[in-house]
């Protein structure tokens, strides 16, 4: 998927991290945008040792870091108002939406939500 544009949820950034190749293989070329979310679940993980900090570091460094707005804002209070859904996981759906590209994950919880564009990764 060379080219292309994405959200990527922490799980796969974790897979990433992890040596998964598949993952290495679906996002290599593309240009990739988190959620500011993310960069707080990865680096506030329990335990974490210097290198792995470090690693985590060069990774976001390769990511675009997309911070909550007035808009992004707004479409996770529309998404929760109408979903089951944690506060988190809103706020990086509400900003796929918001820039209107796809969200990565491996999270079959995001099926459910509308006008979200979805590409699940199965494990």
């Amino acid at each position: 998927m060379s080219g292309h544009s994405f959200l990527v949820d922490t799980n796969m950034l974790i897979l990433l991290l992890n040596g998964n190749n598949r993952v290495a293989e679906l996002l290599d070329g593309c240009r990739l945008y988190i959620s500011f979310i993310t960069e707080l679940e990865l680096l506030s993980a329990h335990g974490l040792q210097q290198n792995q900090i470090e690693t985590i570091e060069n990774l976001l460094a390769d990511c675009i870091i997309v911070y909550i707005n007035p808009s992004i804002k707004n479409a996770t209070i529309s998404i929760r108002s109408k979903n089951r859904i944690k506060l988190p996981d809103a706020i990086i759906a509400a900003t796929a939406t918001t820039l209107e590209i796809p969200l990565v994950t491996a999270d079959k919880d995001f099926k459910s939500l509308e006008d979200l564009t979805l590409i699940l990764f199965e494990l």
